[in-house]
């Protein structure tokens, strides 16, 4: 797979009738390992082992109704509370981050009420802090510490 802008982690694979698969330590079984998949992967990682975000407030694939639609909410991650509190929409590497996909994860936000957005490729990473009820937001210059999660 490609090399992407985080550390890089082992993972265990295997190949199931033919195809590629990661271990999602989160959801704990083996899943198809598409491109989008390794970004997802590789951001939970690194959120667990260098953010020290707990493994148990991360959800993966969360559904999420929008517009009475089922969605799918690439990584929740929760306080310690159970409020959710970031938002996390992966895409494939050769798929740009755009304002669209920023919007993706702000859809998600309306029944969600997260203080905290992130969109990353694997490549480029962007993370937003809501500051109103309305949908404003302003741009961080880094992945929200463990403390700023817990504390929201």
């Amino acid at each position: 797979m490609q090399k992407l802008n985080l550390p890089t982690f082992e993972f265990r694979m295997r190949k199931q009738n033919g195809k590629d698969q990661i271990f999602d330590n989160i959801r704990k079984k083996f899943v198809a390992l598409t491109p989008e998949e390794w970004v997802r992967q590789n951001l939970i990682a690194f959120l667990i082992h260098h953010q020290k975000y707990s493994a148990g407030l991360i959800a993966v694939e969360m559904l999420v109704k929008v517009n009475g639609l089922n969605q799918r909410a690439d990584i929740v991650v929760y306080n310690r509370k159970g409020k959710p509190v970031m938002i996390v929409e992966c895409k494939a590497p050769s798929v740009a981050v755009t304002k669209a996909v920023f919007n993706q994860a702000a859809r998600y936000n309306m029944q969600l009420q997260v203080d905290f957005m992130m969109v990353s490729n694997g490549l480029q990473h962007f993370c937003a802090q809501l500051k109103d009820k309305q949908g404003g937001y302003e741009m961080m210059q880094q992945i929200p510490s463990v403390e700023q999660i817990l504390s929201a």
